[in-house]
């Protein structure tokens, strides 16, 4: 999506018949479509294909021989098993940038599994330091997993096409769901290697800010937000 935005011409292969299954992932629907599969698919042309025919084959591959970037987010092993995995795709297109997203990444112990937002949410610890003090942990109001991955994929898509521009080589750029909100969790897990204290909740507080947090209005018809400086968007 983001690459889209940046006026990349990105073409999205889907399975013939169904397509996307995010095309049925409503309500609500505009135009016989979720909302949640326009949301995320502007700026795409779709691209119906059967990757375990012989002919859809050799079409992905050829349309990949003139690819500046590929991006796949099958479970690991599944691209080769299809034909489309890096190596399958650099050896005709050495330049390619080839990114995988995937739950757990290529390599290590859970690189088999399957991988999903609210799991990855869980075990990164994101889970444990959202919602209130006295109640369970929370998932993310949006699906915060998925979307620090699509976003970590595409700065390492961007530092990747930047190093092409110097040697002509492409690159593997390996992301996972775990990998990216692990690395959300920033000044949390530092004040846990600092103290030992394990981070815990605190609503809509902050661990070392106050006040920083919504507080209700007097007549309870809203919550305001309450902070003490301005520190910039960065």
């Amino acid at each position: 999506m983001t690459l889209g935005d940046l006026v990349t011409d990105v073409i999205k292969i889907e399975q013939p018949g169904t397509g996307d299954d995010t095309r049925q992932w409503g309500p609500p629907s505009q135009g016989g479509e979720a909302a949640y599969f326009l949301s995320i698919n502007r700026n795409k042309r779709s691209f119906a294909v059967d990757l375990k025919s012989p002919e859809g084959l050799a079409t992905v591959l050829a349309l990949a021989r003139t690819a500046d970037i590929v991006v796949e987010n099958f479970r690991p092993g599944t691209a080769s098993r299809l034909g489309v995995g890096y190596v399958d795709l650099v050896r005709n297109n050495p330049g390619l940038i080839y990114a995988s997203i995937s739950g757990y990444g290529q390599t290590g112990p859970d690189a088999h599994r399957a991988g999903y937002d609210a799991i990855a949410q869980a075990r990164s610890g994101i889970m444990s330091v959202t919602g209130e003090a006295d109640g369970p942990p929370v998932r993310v109001g949006v699906s915060s997993a998925d979307l620090v991955a699509g976003m970590w994929a595409t700065i390492g898509i961007l530092a990747a096409l930047h190093e092409k521009t110097r040697t002509g080589r492409g690159q593997w750029v390996d992301i996972s769901l775990l990998d990216g909100s692990v690395a959300w969790l920033t000044y949390v897990a530092g004040g846990y290697f600092a103290s030992g204290d394990v981070p815990r909740r605190y609503g809509s507080a902050h661990p070392t800010i106050a006040p920083y947090q919504a507080f209700a209005s007097a007549d309870g018809l809203s919550w305001l937000p309450s902070v003490t400086t301005d520190c910039g968007p960065g």
